[in-house]
Formats: structure tokens, C-alpha cells, sequence
């Protein structure tokens, strides 16, 4: 049950990925052009996003438990890091050169355009390249 809920959800966000138009990346973009062609569609689309989370979390947390779960699984972490930060950046670097987010990414892998391919490919790889180089950064226990 766990799994048809999950495949719902993201049916129900690729669907409104697709209907607001920010699988294109090109809309996405022209947010971020404020001298030129900006289109602040993409505030409107975030706006709307945090009115439905708002509302979805005042109703989940009323319950003890999820529905599906034995506990409600809540991010314990509050430092602000360097990997926060830096993690962040690249996302929004990520994001604005490519017109996608990994999220929008994935439902508009429907149209076949070879650029949404490549973006996954790459963010991909950088999951790959990270998993292996973190080890390296870390200190060594003194022997």
C-alpha cells in the first residue's frame, strides 16, 4: 500500500509540474530574468505549493501516528554547515543554469527532450561523485 500511495503522489506532483508549466525550462528561467523577459509565474507556483503543505501538515500532525508508518520520521537537525550551505548553492546554481530541479526534472522526462536526460545524467553522477570524495574529506582517527 506503502508503494501505490508513493507512485499516487508523484503522479499528483508530476501532473502539477506539468500543468504549471515548469518542466519548461525556458518559464523557469524567465523567473530569474529580471531585466528581461521575467515571467513571475514560478512564485505563484511555490505560493500555491506552501498553501497545499501548510494545510496538508495542520492536518497530519493532528494524527499520532501516519497512516502508512509506524512513527513520523521528523529531521532532528538544525546547524547551518558549510554542506548546507554549499549543498544549497549548488542547487540553485544547478537550477538556474538548467532551467530544472531534480524534482521537475524526473516527470519531464516524458517529453524525450535529450536535455532533461543529460541534467539527471549529471545530477547523478555529482550523487555518485560525492558519495565517493566524502570519505577523503574526512579526518582520520589518530592510531
Amino acid at each position: 500500500m506503502k508503494l501505490v500511495l508513493a507512485l499516487l503522489a508523484g503522479v499528483v506532483f508530476g501532473t502539477g509540474i506539468a500543468l504549471s508549466g515548469m518542466m519548461d525550462p525556458a518559464k523557469v528561467l524567465n523567473f530569474f530574468d529580471l531585466a528581461g523577459s521575467w515571467d513571475p509565474s514560478l512564485a505563484f507556483v511555490m505560493g500555491g505549493a506552501l498553501i497545499v503543505a501548510a494545510i496538508g501538515y495542520r492536518l497530519v500532525w493532528r494524527r499520532k501516528a501516519p497512516l502508512f508508518g509506524g512513527r513520523f520520521q521528523v529531521p532532528t537537525g538544525t546547524d547551518i554547515d558549510m554542506k548546507l550551505v554549499g549543498g544549497s548553492a549548488l542547487f540553485g546554481i544547478g537550477w538556474g543554469i538548467a532551467g530544472f530541479c531534480p524534482g521537475a526534472a524526473i516527470p519531464a522526462l516524458g517529453t524525450g527532450r535529450w536535455e532533461v536526460a543529460l541534467f539527471l545524467v549529471s545530477v547523478t553522477l555529482g550523487f555518485w561523485l560525492r558519495r565517493i570524495l566524502a570519505p577523503l574529506g574526512r579526518p582520520r582517527a589518530a592510531s
